[in-house]
């Protein structure tokens, strides 16, 4: 289970959410500025709330009021943003294999073929980031962040930088990513079609804060918030 009651002020803009899941796959949804990316960051360790706690499997991340901030290297979060973030020098194979090192685990060619059979991105092994398109790159992405073997994988706005078709290729993968890996996901996104096909329980945010929460009927109830 997910807990998370985070308070942060952001220059003029004021954050105070509070989601619990259990879900495997959990949506934050809302408009652009609502505050997403700044809730998955400090899931992720990146941003530390100014109040609050997060709660992962039972395990406080972090607790202002017991002075727990695990630091994000210790806290076994996979995190894809939007743009992947490969390294351009590092061929696919090393770009996967640095998220088994950086999780402190030892090569298990096992598990590595399992991944990239997943991903379906064997062909890729040799290319190096420059040669992928903006699909391959989230899918190799995907991939690094499985093998550091988290316990939650916060996937940001993965397919914001994609045209049409080529969410439409991803899309699949990440389906089987949520039905196969066994890995809780928090899936950001402002686009519902995607997240009808991902998530299972949406917290939908808007100006920093929780609106609703429930299943995927929410966004049936946010879509005609927008044409009212």
């Amino acid at each position: 289970m997910l807990v998370v009651q985070v308070e942060k002020q952001l220059g003029e803009f004021s954050l105070n959410v509070s989601f619990t899941s259990e879900s495997s796959a959990t949506a934050l949804f809302g408009p652009s500025g609502a505050g997403k990316t700044s809730v998955v960051n400090m899931i992720a360790g990146l941003l530390e709330p100014d109040h609050g706690r997060i709660v992962l499997n039972g395990e406080a991340l972090f607790d202002n009021t017991a002075r727990i901030n695990v630091p994000a290297a210790r806290r076994r979060i996979g995190y894809v943003f939007q743009e992947g973030r490969l390294f351009p020098h590092l061929s696919v194979k090393h770009n996967l294999d640095y998220g088994r090192w950086m999780g402190g685990h030892a090569a298990d060619p096992t598990a590595f073929a399992r991944i990239v059979e997943l991903l379906a991105i064997g062909h890729l092994l040799d290319r190096r980031p420059g040669k992928l398109s903006g699909g391959e790159r989230q899918r190799v992405a995907v991939g690094r962040a499985l093998l550091m073997r988290p316990r939650l994988l916060l996937l940001d706005e993965p397919l914001a930088s994609l045209d049409a078709a080529r969410k439409r290729d991803i899309l699949p993968f990440l389906e089987r990513l949520r039905d196969a890996a066994q890995v809780p996901i928090v899936y950001v996104s402002h686009d519902a079609a995607e997240v009808r096909r991902i998530a299972s329980r949406v917290v939908r945010l808007d100006e920093g804060r929780v609106t609703a929460t429930g299943d995927i009927g929410l966004l049936d109830a946010a879509q005609a918030d927008m044409l009212a």
